[in-house]
């Protein structure tokens, strides 16, 4: 289990040939909230962004992604349903309970890479707050519900 942010900016690297093939610039979430895939930035000029289903990844290393070959890259036909920086961004969206509580505003998330369930959400209420009261973390073993401008979870606060 890692944050995105920790994934963020990682190498994907194709085990057939040992290359490197693009970096991950963000997460496909979907809307019960699962990781679909990664977007990758592959190109060094004219980078495009590529789909890299969360199932073809061999391995998440600590120091770069394993795909068994770049075939595994699909061209972005469509945008996707969420992603936590890019079209569609989660990052910064309301949190509230179940209950109507504002918890905060989403800044990272906690997943299991290997199957996509994202199991964690950090939230914060600001760079002040952050510093004085520390990082919250919302865990949720049910799927959330992503509205317009809202998310809203079943919580457990750690």
């Amino acid at each position: 289990m890692r944050t995105f942010s920790l994934l963020k900016g990682q190498p994907v690297f194709e085990t057939k040939r040992g290359t490197k093939i693009g970096e991950v610039c963000d997460l496909c979430i979907s809307k019960n909230g699962t990781v679909n895939g990664l977007l990758i930035k592959k190109g060094v000029f004219f980078k495009q962004s590529c789909f890299l289903d969360i199932q073809k990844v061999s391995s998440f290393g600590w120091d770069g992604v394993m795909i068994e070959d770049a075939t595994s890259l699909e061209k972005l036909k469509e945008t996707p349903e969420f992603t936590l920086n890019h079209q569609h961004s989660l990052e910064g969206m309301m949190m509230l309970s179940n209950s109507g509580q504002s918890l905060g505003m989403l800044k990272d998330v906690y997943f299991q890479e290997e199957v996509g369930t994202i199991v964690g959400y950090e939230i914060t209420d600001g760079f002040f707050s952050d510093i004085t009261d520390g990082k919250q973390v919302i865990q949720s073993e049910k799927p959330l519900t992503v509205g317009k401008d809202a998310i809203i979870v079943d919580v457990n606060q750690t």
